[in-house]
């Protein structure tokens, strides 16, 4: 179990370590940015978030955004084939009905994890290259009509109650053009530039996972499609409902954290997800029932970066060999 028991009946991605001790707003950078720009960085540490402009090639979004749709059985031109039930339901509550797209492994979703202007962006953020990605999914949500009942949702991923307060990152690229009617991505990023202090007001019996959000505007972050939204997770943040006429919203949720090669349990933990396409252990990952990852697609290649992002090959031991 990773230290903040994150997929053990909590939300959390359980498939990367948490080994960080320095919260992410108060890193002191070391290393020149690469993607973002002084005033990116002064964003990203006052309000909790950053969108990375282009972040993935045209060719890498229109590939995949093929796949969603033709994973989840939908005909983008057939709006009468978006109403079908979800295939299985979360036992995560909130995030029924909200597009979730249980495909975790393949090939596309990793040539987005080891593009290379993806995990610059994370370096800058962590100010460290050794990094692992995140095992994690897509999201397809049509406009939430009919059985597709949604109502949105502001939550963190994170026990705020903990203290210290739990060290983690976000993130998630847009497939699509947004706008404020089609949902995607939503924050409170006035709570996370107050949270120390709101803390000290609130009763220790709140629920250190769904904040009270009474005074504080919630912020509809719009992209363009390839833009990547990272975001701090102690971000009070949610998925918007799609209340557009047509318009779908799709994306990838893709984070990077310090990688932790010390944890050989996770470490083949992770190397069996992607070898044998298998989703991550947790709360929030119900998976495919229909298994198609295994039937139908071929384990992903990786680069020497995806490697790396991985686990199957070593920072150190690629670090020692530059020597």
């Amino acid at each position: 179990m990773n230290r903040y028991g994150y997929g053990d009946g909590k939300p959390g991605n359980p498939s990367v370590g948490y080994v960080a001790t320095t919260q992410l707003k108060d890193i002191k950078k070391r290393l020149p940015l690469r993607v973002l720009s002084a005033s990116d960085w002064e964003h990203w540490t006052t309000w909790g978030y950053v969108v990375v402009k282009n972040a993935i090639p045209e060719a890498n979004i229109r590939r995949l955004a093929d796949l969603l749709w033709a994973f989840q059985e939908m005909d983008p031109r057939d709006p009468a084939s978006w109403y079908k039930p979800q295939l299985r339901d979360n036992e995560m509550k909130e995030l029924n009905n909200s597009g979730m797209v249980e495909l975790y492994n393949h090939q596309y979703l990793w040539d987005n994890r080891q593009h290379p202007r993806i995990h610059d962006a994370f370096v800058d953020i962590w100010d460290q290259e050794e990094l692992w990605v995140t095992i994690d999914r897509a999201n397809l949500n049509p406009p939430n009509k009919q059985a597709r009942g949604f109502n949105g949702f502001i939550h963190w991923d994170a026990d705020t109650r903990l203290d210290p307060l739990p060290i983690n990152v976000q993130g998630v690229v847009s497939l699509v053009d947004t706008d404020p009617e089609m949902g995607g991505f939503q924050c409170v990023p006035e709570l996370f530039r107050t949270l120390e202090d709101w803390r000290k007001t609130q009763p220790a019996d709140r629920n250190g996972w769904v904040p009270d959000t009474a005074g504080f505007d919630i912020v509809n972050v719009q992209m363009q499609a390839g833009d990547l939204l990272i975001f701090n997770s102690l971000l009070a943040h949610g998925i918007r409902p799609n209340r557009s006429e047509n318009r779908v919203r799709l994306a990838q949720y893709i984070a990077m954290t310090p990688a932790d090669e010390s944890n050989q349990a996770l470490r083949e933990t992770r190397i069996t997800s992607w070898r044998d396409r298998e989703p991550p252990q947790g709360f929030a990952f119900p998976g495919d029932p229909r298994q198609w990852e295994k039937t139908r697609y071929e384990r992903a290649k990786l680069t020497p970066l995806g490697e790396m992002l991985l686990g199957l090959k070593s920072w150190k031991e690629q670090s020692a060999a530059a020597e």
